[in-house]
C-alpha cells in the first residue's frame, strides 16, 4: 500500500528509545526482544498486581511428561516419536499431539530410516513462550563425564 523504505537503523533506534521511555518506573510494562521480535510484556513486579486486577487465571501449566518430551525435543531436534519413546522409556503419543496443539512442537519433515517416520522440532511458538532467541539459550545439560561422576580411581601407569 504504501511503498516506502525505512532503514534498519531507524527502526532499531525507534526500539531503544521505547525501551529506554519504558524502563522508567511508572510504566508497568516493558519491551522485550523475544523469538526473533518484540513484544510489550508487564514488568516482574507488576505482574501479581495486575493479575489480580483483570482476575486473570494462569495459563494451564504442562504436564510433566509433556515437558519431559518437549525438552527431549528441544535438544536433540529434529527427531521422530520413537527416538522420543526411546529416551523416555514410555509412549510419547498423547504429549506429542499434546505440544503440536499447542503449537510448541511443529513437524520438520520425514526420517529416511524405514516407515519414514516424521520428524518433530520445536517452533517459533516454543521460543515466545520460553522467552528465548535461539536455542542456543538453552540451559546447558549439567556434563556427565565431569571428574565428580566418575567412580574409582585414575590409574596412570
Amino acid at each position: 500500500m504504501y511503498d516506502t523504505q525505512v532503514k534498519q537503523e531507524d527502526i532499531t533506534n525507534a526500539i531503544e528509545n521505547l525501551q529506554t521511555k519504558f524502563d522508567q518506573p511508572q510504566f508497568s510494562f516493558e519491551i522485550a526482544h523475544i523469538a526473533d521480535g518484540y513484544q510489550f510484556l508487564t514488568k516482574p513486579e507488576y505482574q501479581v498486581s495486575i493479575s489480580l486486577y483483570l482476575k486473570q487465571k494462569s495459563k494451564k501449566k504442562l504436564s510433566t511428561s509433556a515437558l519431559e518430551t518437549l525438552a527431549i525435543i528441544a535438544y536433540k531436534q529434529p527427531m521422530t516419536k520413537s527416538e522420543v519413546e526411546q529416551i523416555r522409556g514410555v509412549n510419547c503419543d498423547y504429549s506429542v499431539q499434546k505440544l503440536l496443539e499447542k503449537e510448541l512442537l511443529e513437524i520438520k519433515g520425514k526420517s529416511e530410516s524405514v516407515g519414514k517416520p516424521i520428524l518433530y522440532g520445536t517452533s517459533p511458538k516454543f521460543m515466545e513462550y520460553f522467552g528465548i532467541n535461539s536455542l542456543d539459550e538453552l540451559p546447558v545439560p549439567k556434563d556427565f563425564v565431569s571428574k565428580e561422576n566418575e567412580i574409582g580411581e585414575v590409574n596412570e601407569a
